[in-house]
């Protein structure tokens, strides 16, 4: 296996007098062994960095290396590389074993060891008693474990996946899922996976890089981009449902404190979040919160219950962003601070009318 390195990696595409930033300047390390997953919405750029990783795009600038090896100007069929796509590509005139010992055939390797791969493969697959069958007799699930073995008898440096899953109904989704990830700790082969799926990308990657519009937004452990996203893009789109971001300033009074946006409410926020933070006091934020950490409860100020309702949430981490006067909700802005340990938590509770719910606090975005 090898590793895989991207350095400042830019797709342009040129056309009608005009030019289209695909990919504006990644830098992606992937090591030996590493199973990395691309996660992001729709004309982000993620099949289009994997597509030049396999050498099925050029690279219009920045280096891009397999190992030791620079291979911008590498045609694809010598760059010991093996894709997997959303369409199977099975020949449908082979059966099972021909679909799978083609490539072996063409690099003109021996019978015997073609026989050995393919039947080696089929058996981690679990396929051996469909290799006589033809794609036409096999579900859609077999038709992408034989599309995985195509790729494993090849022994390729990296295996590359451009959302593989994207064609199966959602339970065979979550089993080859679990298939895939399977095949990747005995192996410990370098893995490149592309999906707009949250779910695959949190199940499946040791890192996530997230995209969005061409660039990287962040590239951390799943647990990591869940628990402190580097930005409101981030936050929105990892989690279901989503994390809620209330627009607001802070308060320094006799402690750090968050407004809500038109003095809604105002509630403490712990002192490790002022790290870092000058003046703080009026300062534009926008406060984000999973659903997980807001429990409603029963008594209102006073615990008479009729002055309004209370709600508290519980944060793993800090979860407050810069946001410039007249920023847009959305808008990917930097965090303010962040705590020295990712498990640390805090209980806060501010009251709010009774004509409002609890759950008024945190209002999807």
């Amino acid at each position: 296996m090898a590793s895989v390195t991207l350095v400042g990696i830019r797709k342009i595409y040129l056309g009608g007098g005009r030019s289209r930033v695909a990919v504006d300047g990644i830098d992606l390390a992937v090591g030996d062994g590493e199973f990395v997953v691309l996660v992001g919405p729709s004309g982000c750029g993620k099949s289009t960095t994997l597509r030049m990783v396999a050498g099925l795009e050029s690279i219009s600038a920045g280096e891009l290396r397999i190992g030791e090896r620079v291979v911008n100007d590498v045609p694809a069929r010598d760059r010991n590389v093996a894709m997997v796509f959303q369409n199977y590509a099975l020949y449908p005139h082979m059966t099972v074993f021909e679909n799978m010992a083609f490539n072996l055939k063409l690099r003109r390797l021996a019978a015997s060891e073609i026989d050995a791969r393919v039947r080696e493969a089929a058996a981690v697959l679990r396929i051996e008693p469909l290799l006589d069958r033809r794609p036409r007799q096999l579900s859609g699930g077999e038709q992408q474990r034989v599309a995985l073995g195509r790729a494993l008898v090849r022994k390729p440096a990296v295996f590359l996946f451009d959302e593989p899953l994207s064609n199966l109904d959602a339970k065979l989704r979550v089993q080859m899922r679990r298939e895939i990830a399977r095949l990747h700790h005995p192996l410990g082969a370098t893995m490149l996976y592309v999906t707009h799926d949250q779910a695959e990308a949190m199940t499946l990657g040791d890192r996530i890089v997230v995209m969005h519009d061409g660039r990287v937004q962040q590239i951390d452990p799943p647990l990591a981009v869940y628990r402190l996203p580097r930005n409101t893009f981030v936050a929105g789109f990892i989690g279901s449902p989503a994390m809620n971001l209330l627009e607001g300033e802070l308060v320094a009074e006799e402690s750090l404190g968050f407004r809500a946006k038109g003095g809604a409410f105002t509630v403490g926020l712990p002192a490790a979040w002022a790290h870092g933070l000058a003046t703080p006091a009026g300062r534009p934020v926008i406060l984000g919160i999973r659903p997980e950490h807001v429990r409603p409860t029963s008594s209102g100020p006073g615990g008479g219950g009729g002055g309004g309702a209370r709600s508290c949430w519980s944060t793993p981490a800090p979860a407050v962003t810069r946001s410039p006067p007249g920023s847009l909700l959305g808008r990917s802005s930097r965090w303010a601070s962040r705590s020295s340990s990712s498990s640390t938590r805090r209980a806060c509770t501010c009251s709010i009318p009774t004509r409002a719910s609890a759950s008024s606090l945190a209002p999807s975005p």
